[in-house]
Formats: C-alpha cells, structure tokens, sequence
C-alpha cells in the first residue's frame, strides 16, 4: 500500500521516509557537539586529551570537573548578573511593548499605520550595524561597565510589541467597552484585560527574550569590563582562555554546561508549555 503511494508521488518529490532519515540526520549533527560537551564533562581527566575526542562515554562518570569549573571561576556570580539582564530587559520590555501595542492596536491618530511601518524598520537591521552607536551613547550616559547599560538598547522591542499588538486585536472590543462603561481607565484596561488574554504570546516573547539575552556575547563584552558585572557568556570566555592553556578540555565542557543547564532545565520542565506558547501565538 505504501509502495503504491510512494510510486504515485511525482518525480523530484521526498518521500516520507526519505524526509524523516534527512531530518534524523540533521538532528545527529546538530546533537553532536552537545553530547561530545556532556561526554567529556563527566569524564575524568585521567583519560588524557587524546581521550576526550570521543563520543562514547567508557569511563565512570565524575563531578570533579565540574567542581574544578566552579571553583576556577566567579560563576555564582556571573548567574546573578546574567539574571539581573534577562529579568530587568524582560521586565521593561513587558511594560514598553504593551503600551505601544496597545496603542497600535486600539488607538486612533493619524499616520498611525504608517509610524507602526516604521517602527518595524528595526526588525531589518542587523544588530551588530548598531554596536558602535549603542555603545558611544551608552557611554555618554554613563551607562559603561554597568548591568544598566548591557539592558538599555533593548528596552525597545519591535519585535515584541508586533506580537502583541497582533495579540491584542484578537481581543474583543466589546470587553474594553464594558470596563470604560464600569469606569477603568486605559491603564485599567491594559492590566487587567489585554495582558491576561495575551498569556500565550507575552509567554512566547517571554522565552525568545530570556533565550536570546542569556546567551548574547559581543553586546557585553563590549560594554562589560569590571570582572564582577560579566554575564556567563563573557566569564566563560574568560575561563575558557585560561583553561585552553591547560588543555583541560573535560573542565571547559563542565564550565560550558553550567552556562545551558539553567535553559536546558527549563525547557524540559515547561516544554509542554512552551509548545503551546508557540502554537497559540502563531510562531513557527
């Protein structure tokens, strides 16, 4: 039977099963690093450099590098700063993109079409093309070498309050009627109406945000210079630099899963949520 529909497909089309092997092959060298960085953090340093290349985990597995790791490096403190970033752009960007989303979405003004296309520019730009001029003026705020300045240039999210604005006109106008005839002010309404009924998409933006911001690099290492305000991206880079020199490649591997676990941890907790999330806010 199924070689018959297979027979019936037009030429040049992928089969089923030809489609599931390309994406489980995909999916094994996308895997690959990640589980050569699980192996060779559990494996002990006994083994030799020689050793850590392979992918078969012939050893009874020890924490000692992971010990090693967090005894090497600042990484309670490295997790509080970088939790201080996602959670304060999180927070502000919750506030700014539900208000301009709100009003994109409900408020009447002339060229409001028109300043919405324009706010969406900043969805094309490339974000290292503003490297420089984010950093000249974090630096005339003096915002350099502070958390504070890591968080400035994203405070404004063309992205998140596209996904909320699309949100919020899904939502009934007739409910926003029924709260200004009880008396609600806009702010009210917000809070109260448009948020709740949005769970799913500011849950999507949600993950993308702490996502994108837990892992950025380049943006802090250029604002960044005091050792004790670095995220864990900059001070595993620091630590791995030194660790490089050692070869003790078994203690980058565990200092590289501290960095993911928290995300890894996360995800599988909540990945029946996330999916949801994603499914309902219409984000592929």
């Amino acid at each position: 039977m199924s070689r018959g529909r297979d027979a019936a497909l037009p030429q040049g089309e992928i089969t089923p099963w030809i489609g599931f092997g390309l994406v489980v092959a995909l999916a094994l060298a996308w895997c690959t690093p990640f589980l050569w960085m699980l192996v060779a953090a559990f494996r002990p340093d006994r083994f030799g450099s020689s050793a850590m290349a392979s992918l078969i985990p012939d050893y009874a597995p020890t924490l000692a590098n992971f010990v090693e790791a967090w005894e090497s490096a600042d990484f309670a403190r490295y997790y509080l700063n970088t939790i201080a970033i996602c959670g304060g752009i999180l927070l502000v960007q919750i506030v700014t993109m539900s208000l301009a989303a709100y009003a994109f979405a409900r408020l009447k003004f002339p060229g409001r079409n028109l300043l919405f296309h324009l706010f969406l520019i900043q969805l094309m730009l490339v974000p290292i093309v503003l490297l420089v001029p984010n950093l000249r003026t974090v630096a005339q705020l003096g915002l350099y070498d502070t958390l504070a300045g890591v968080m400035a240039p994203y405070f404004a999210t063309a992205f998140g309050t596209f996904l909320m604005r699309q949100a919020f006109q899904t939502i009934p106008v007739e409910l926003e009627e029924a709260a200004l005839i009880d008396g609600a002010r806009w702010w009210d309404l917000i809070r109260h109406i448009y948020l709740p009924l949005s769970k799913p998409a500011l849950l999507a933006f949600s993950i993308i945000s702490v996502t994108a911001h837990w892992n950025e690099f380049l943006w802090p290492l250029m604002v960044i210079n005091s050792p004790d305000n670095r995220p864990l991206t900059v001070g595993l880079a620091t630590f791995t630099r030194g660790a490089e020199g050692a070869q003790a490649w078994g203690v980058i591997a565990a200092g590289t899963f501290l960095v993911i676990a928290p995300l890894l941890i996360g995800f599988a907790v909540f990945q029946r949520r996330f999916i949801n999330s994603f499914m309902a806010s219409g984000l592929k």
